[in-house]
């Protein structure tokens, strides 16, 4: 196939996912009609746990899925979808006491877990900004603004730069800060950093302020500076107060999604010397990521110098591969970007994609199959990777010329 010919199928094919599995399945399955919102819960079995906790990662991604397809595609049920998650964001996850995003509700849509992490703050403005695309209501900017300045005010580390990971409810410090489990308990991570820039990128998009545009050259810079390898093109993934490394794990799928996301934040600030840099930056880093990639062209979860590589296949480090390799693609030219990215799309249809309930497994072994304890629907196991490859795909292939 020539590359117009690949970008098209990976077009058509990502584009025939989000219209017929993966936005009908949240349409269908997920609405809480007895408790308004969204069930916290689905398993692979496509059983609903109706008491699970609602995750505010759940429904702000929810919110941002809904939002950019109607934006998209102009479907009213869409609007529906997202115009649901807004008004139960607003209503039940927004601390009216003290400013902020709860972590978690009860099924019934009360306080749970009550800690401000403030990856879950970036990840509400994200999605208030898109929703404000589809919905220009000063409610609605003046919800992600209050978020944004709640994160400048309590999260950001005048000392040393940088964000903080979370405080309490009342904006105290905790012991435990970890994003989950599997996190370290530091001051700093990649991962919120990561999260914030792509907040302020959207918000930019739709509040053109110079105090905005500043932190977010700042945060590109934080990148820059700290956070990428340059030895390695690699991210760092953990840092104390003092932005000293703490980790030495790679994770390629934060790696390939930060390479396409890094850019776009430059670009969206206009700022020239920064969009040269973001551009050698993400190649530099879609290079680096092929070290992660298996004998069939899927991307690895990660790699630790002790344990070696974590061989299974996530959902979301495919979908962000499609996109970053797309990138690199269309600064270099370089077909091999090309054909990794629709290596991905091979992997994410022969082995991720649920023919059966629907929507995408949220992870398989290296041998293609499921790890069917993982859920369908959950805390993490959101619309907005999946959805969000799709979207950049068809915006990317429309700027080529290769769709109308």
């Amino acid at each position: 196939m020539s590359a117009a010919e690949k970008i098209k199928w990976i077009h058509a094919f990502t584009e025939d996912d989000i219209l017929r599995n993966v936005l009908p399945y949240w349409i269908k399955y997920v609405p809480d009609e007895q408790n308004g919102g969204f069930y916290g819960r689905i398993t692979n079995d496509q059983v609903i746990d109706f008491q699970a906790e609602k995750g505010a990662i759940l429904n702000a991604r929810i919110l941002y899925t809904f939002s950019a397809a109607y934006r998209l595609y102009g479907k009213k049920l869409y609007k529906a979808m997202a115009d649901r998650a807004f008004d139960y964001i607003l209503l039940n996850f927004i601390d009216p006491e003290n400013g902020g995003v709860y972590w978690s509700l009860d099924y019934k849509g009360q306080p749970a877990d009550t800690k401000k992490q403030f990856y879950a703050l970036a990840f509400t403005v994200y999605a208030l900004a898109e929703y404000s695309k589809i919905k220009p209501d000063k409610k609605v900017m003046q919800a992600a603004l209050d978020l944004y300045r709640v994160i400048e005010e309590k999260a950001f580390d005048a000392e040393h730069n940088g964000y903080i990971e979370a405080l309490s409810k009342d904006w105290k410090p905790l012991a435990d800060m970890r994003l989950s489990i599997k996190d370290m308990n530091v001051a700093k991570s990649m991962n919120t950093h990561l999260h914030i820039i792509e907040a302020y990128t959207n918000l930019y998009r739709v509040h053109k302020d110079k105090d905005l545009r500043d932190k977010l050259v700042n945060l590109f810079d934080l990148f820059r500076v700290h956070i990428v390898n340059p030895e390695t093109g690699h991210m760092i993934l953990f840092f104390d107060l003092k932005w000293n490394r703490m980790s030495d794990t790679v994770s390629f799928g934060h790696d390939i999604e930060a390479s396409w996301l890094l850019h776009e934040a430059a670009e969206v600030s206009g700022d020239q010397e920064r969009i040269r840099e973001a551009k050698g930056l993400a190649v530099r880093m879609a290079e680096a990521v092929c070290e992660g990639l298996d004998d069939e062209g899927g991307l690895r979860y990660e790699y630790n110098p002790v344990h070696g590589f974590i061989t299974d296949r996530e959902w979301w480090p495919q979908a962000e591969a499609v996109v970053g390799f797309l990138n690199a693609y269309q600064l270099t030219r370089n077909e091999k970007f090309l054909e990794n990215a629709l290596k991905c799309c091979a992997i994410i249809k022969n082995y991720l994609i649920d023919g059966k309930n629907g929507e995408w497994f949220f992870r398989v072994d290296e041998k293609g199959l499921p790890i069917w304890k993982e859920d369908k629907v959950g805390f993490w196991k959101c619309p907005y990777h999946n959805s969000r490859m799709a979207f950049e795909v068809k915006e990317r292939a429309e700027s080529l010329g290769f769709i109308e």
